[in-house]
Order: structure tokens, then sequence, then C-alpha cells
């Protein structure tokens, strides 16, 4: 635990100036006068939001808030690669048996997506309502944290590098939450450190179609369902229609990310765009605040790395070195022995049937919600808080998952 070291976020006033710059000399495009949302980010938007950005917004002021979390950094060591210094919050609850919950984000997020849900799952003072200690990293390539400097390092990497966090704060067993590219590498977890990983929950429920020799009652009960369910018949046409209309970006960030990280590193306004876009496309209507948006976005301009590192993940994943895991075969890996959890928000990018989830392993729970979207702890705090204390209350079916040392 020496290595591991207080961290304060500290951002140079030339790159600010940088910031400024560039948004001042910005060049914009033309639009059709009907388009609306239909053929990407409306340009009256991007232009309020790049000169608010620009000539109000505070980063200082965020800078502060982002401060008032507990952050720190570790080194840690992934075989084949040089040492990554990996940054991350710890909330501790005050209750020393507290439930080591390990929260990881996705793309476009970051560690910002935790904080909303940080009190609620770390300040219960009923001992009835489990409370937990928080350890939300950032990802390699993500905002504070640094990243590899060769290909190779994909999803098993990734989640070598989470588990090596919470190692190293002493959590020899740990549950783990997230959305996204956390709703994948949670599952990874769960399959690499069985006997660590307790259980896992995840609000991006993303399942493979049930296969007749492996799953039969889950693929006799998903014919069944796509006959006679008009909700299971219109989860998957919401879910064909991300495929046909909203994966342009998946496309890109899979095969040639590095064409792309010219614009997101260069061009604030193409990152915005590239970002804003799925902020409203992937919310079910969430009343964005202006310093919301730019904050979330300020944290790609000034990451560690550069924004365009950041979708590297998608080209490993897609593309793994013998031996490594594909995103795919995540999909369709059947984890045994450590309990799942599901939860199901409506306007998700996927929503697929409950009943083909039994082909990823063994199900303990699964939560409907009639409001929310990708990003469910920055969008539903309480629901998704609501959602864990139940999983590990005094009824849930994770009661006493974890036991052992509860870190430093």
């Amino acid at each position: 635990m020496s290595s591991i070291k207080p961290f304060k976020i500290s951002i140079p006033d030339s790159a600010l100036s940088s910031l400024h710059a560039k948004l001042s000399s910005a060049t914009f495009p033309n639009e059709l006068s009907d388009a609306g949302w239909s053929m990407g980010a409306p340009l009256a938007d991007i232009k309020r939001l790049a000169t608010y950005w620009r000539d109000t917004y505070s980063w200082r002021k965020a800078e502060a808030h982002l401060n008032t979390f507990p952050q720190y950094t570790v080194p840690i060591s992934i075989p084949g690669h040089d040492p990554l210094e990996i940054h991350f919050i710890h909330a501790r609850s005050k209750r020393e048996n507290a439930i080591p919950l390990l929260f990881i984000h996705g793309w476009p997020g970051s560690y910002y997506e935790v904080l909303k849900i940080l009190p609620l799952l770390t300040n219960s003072s009923d001992p009835s309502i489990p409370s937990f200690h928080v350890v939300a990293p950032s990802l390699p390539n993500f905002a504070w944290s640094d990243g590899p400097t060769k290909k190779g390092f994909g999803l098993e990497q990734y989640a070598h590098t989470l588990h090596g966090v919470m190692q190293a704060l002493d959590y020899k067993e740990y549950v783990a939450q997230g959305g996204d590219w956390g709703g994948f590498l949670s599952r990874l977890l769960a399959k690499l450190y069985p006997s660590h990983v307790k259980a896992v929950h995840t609000n991006f429920p993303v399942h493979a179609f049930p296969k007749p020799w492996r799953n039969p009652i889950c693929f006799l009960q998903a014919i069944a369902g796509i006959a006679l369910s008009s909700e299971i018949r219109a989860g998957l046409a919401h879910t064909q229609k991300y495929f046909d209309e909203g994966d342009g970006y998946l496309k890109e960030q899979d095969t040639k990310p590095q064409t792309l990280a010219y614009a997101l590193t260069d061009s604030p306004t193409a990152l915005l765009a590239w970002i804003y876009e799925k902020l409203h496309d992937w919310t079910d209507a969430y009343p964005w605040t202006d310093d919301e948006i730019l904050t979330w976005v300020s944290i790609y301009v000034f990451s560690r790395m550069g924004a365009g590192a950041s979708t590297r993940i998608y080209y490993e994943s897609g593309h793994p070195l013998a031996g490594s895991a594909s995103r795919m075969e995540v999909i369709q890996s059947y984890i045994p022995n450590v309990p799942l959890a599901l939860a199901y928000f409506p306007n998700e990018i996927v929503r697929l049937p409950l009943s083909w989830a039994w082909t990823n392993g063994p199900v303990v729970q699964q939560t409907t919600f009639e409001v929310g979207g990708h990003f469910a702890a920055f969008e539903v705090p309480e629901l998704l808080a609501g959602d864990l204390r139940k999983l590990f209350g005094a009824n849930g079916p994770c009661l006493g998952v974890v036991q052992g040392k509860r870190g430093f």
C-alpha cells in the first residue's frame, strides 16, 4: 500500500489557454434547416455549448469540486507492458464491515459518473441497509490514468489492471458494478478471478441469443417470447434501430481509432459533438446542464493520454492477441459460481429479453425500471443505488457474499 499516493487534479494554465484559443478559432459546418437530431448533434447546440465553454464555463470551479473527492494513484504491472499509473477514487463507508464495491465506467464516460451515487452507497446510517467502500478507477487511457504504449492491451489486461487496484487496496474479496465497458469488464473479472469477485451487478445487460444445444430451455423461451410478447418485440426493434442508425461510432472506433483520434485530440468542438450526441441519444430525456456536459467533456480534453486514446479499447477488444478475450467472447461466456444481477433501463442502447440472461451465468436478480438510460449512475443514481442495496440487503440474494479483510 506504500505505492498508493494521494492525487489532486491540477491542469496547467497553458492547457486552459490552448483550449480557449481552439474554441475561438473553431470553424463550424453548415446544416440542413430541417435536420434536427436526425443527422447528428445540431449546429445550434454545439455553437451554444462551445461559446459557453470559451466565455463562461469555469474549469477551475469544476476542478475544485472534483478535488473534494478522495483520489489516489497506484502503479499496476501488467505482463508484457510497462507499469501503468492508475487513478482512482476510494470513498470508504464509516462502517468498517462495508462491502468493497468496484465501480467500472465505460465510454464515453469516466469516473465522473460515480460522483452522484457515492453518498448513496457510502453514507447509510441505517444498519439494516448495506453500505459500501466504493473504488472507482479511471480505466487505462481515460481521465488521469496512464495508458499502454503498444498494441495488445485487450480486455483481459484492463480486467487485470482493475483487479490490481483492488489488491493494492487489500480488498481480497469484492463485488463489481458497471455499465457500458464496465458491464463487460465486471463479467470478465468474475471469469478471471472467481475467488475474489463475489458478485457482479451490471446496468448493461448484453446477452447472446440462446443456443439450443447449450441452453435448450432458454432457447425455447426466446422463441416463444419473440412470437408472443409485444414488449420483447419492441425491445428488439429498439436494439435493431441502434445497430441501423446509432453505432457508426462503434465501427470507426473498432477499426480506425487512430484516424479518429486526430479530430478528438486537436479539436475540442469535434470532441464535444462526438460525445454530446451520445449524452443526448443514450439518456432518457435527462435534463443536462451545460456545466455537466462541459465537465464531462473537459475530463477528456485534459486527460493524461489525450481524448483519442480512450477509443483504443474498442480496437483491442475486436482484435485480441492470441489467448485474450474478444468482446463477443465475453458476451457469449457462461460464467458459473459468481452471482449475476441485472438492471434494465428503458433507454439503454440495447434492450434484450430477460430470459436470454441465463446464457451468461447464475442470475440472482433482474430489475426492470421505468425510467433511465445508458448512464444510470448519473441519470438515476437513487434507482441504481437502491438496486444494489436490494441485492446485498437483508433479504437479498447476495447477502453476506463478501467475507474477510476489508482493506485499509
